[in-house]
């Protein structure tokens, strides 16, 4: 059904989406307090636990991505973290100037990671 030129281009794919959010959550980890205090003053209610079971989540759906294992699934779950995610941390419309301006990056980053993956899920049904 596919050429090896599409796998290959599918594993780089998969590696590129999913390694992302395994990078993202390692950096969660040495960021975790900064991280912590940043969620709470948002009013995210025990954020310390929410935030190591986004941790959790990036990972091993990242990695599960990048394995192509559950691809599908794991892929729908880093779609929901983004939708969760991406108003928390990149509300631009709270800022003015160059940190609006790095906000709408990551905002449009996120939802062209969402892109990525709704491309990916797609591929696979």
């Amino acid at each position: 059904m596919f050429s090896n030129f599409d796998s290959e281009i599918l594993v780089a794919a998969r590696l590129l989406l999913g390694g992302a959010f395994v990078f993202a959550g390692l950096r969660n980890i040495q960021n975790a307090a900064f991280v912590t205090q940043l969620m709470t003053t948002r009013g995210v209610p025990q954020a310390r636990l929410v935030l190591w079971l986004g941790i959790v989540l990036q990972i091993v759906a990242g990695v599960l991505v990048i394995a192509g294992f559950w691809t599908a699934p794991a892929a729908a779950c880093l779609i929901l973290f983004l939708i969760v995610a991406t108003p928390m941390f990149h509300n631009f419309w709270d800022h003015q100037g160059p940190e609006r301006a790095s906000r709408i990056n990551g905002f449009v980053g996120n939802v062209a990671l969402t892109g990525g993956f709704l491309a990916l899920i797609a591929h696979l049904l």
